[in-house]
């Protein structure tokens, strides 16, 4: 099992929609780790780590599947996991 870091920057309607508690309920779900935060231009940035399977499995969720928001674009940087978290979580 390959372990990766992605480090993703959602645009859209993204925020006031639930966007960062559903992420974390979905990134815990899928047994990763890392965080989420709304930035002040409007956009989610979030870090997951774990295996590539899940990481990617969270991304695409995120894009497709988030209740309330409309994900417009994704920037995803992929990387070596860092191994400093331990849990999942929104970050304010």
């Amino acid at each position: 099992m390959v372990k990766v870091r992605a480090h993703a920057i959602f645009r859209g309607r993204v925020q006031g929609v639930f966007f960062r508690a559903n992420t974390e309920r979905k990134a815990r779900e899928l047994g990763l780790v890392g965080w989420v935060r709304n930035l002040a231009d409007g956009t989610v940035e979030a870090v997951f780590e774990g295996n590539k399977e899940g990481v990617s499995e969270a991304i695409e969720w995120c894009r497709e599947n988030q209740p309330y928001a409309k994900v417009s674009s994704v920037d995803v940087a992929w990387d070596d996991p860092t191994g400093q978290h331990t849990s999942f979580e929104v970050r304010r």
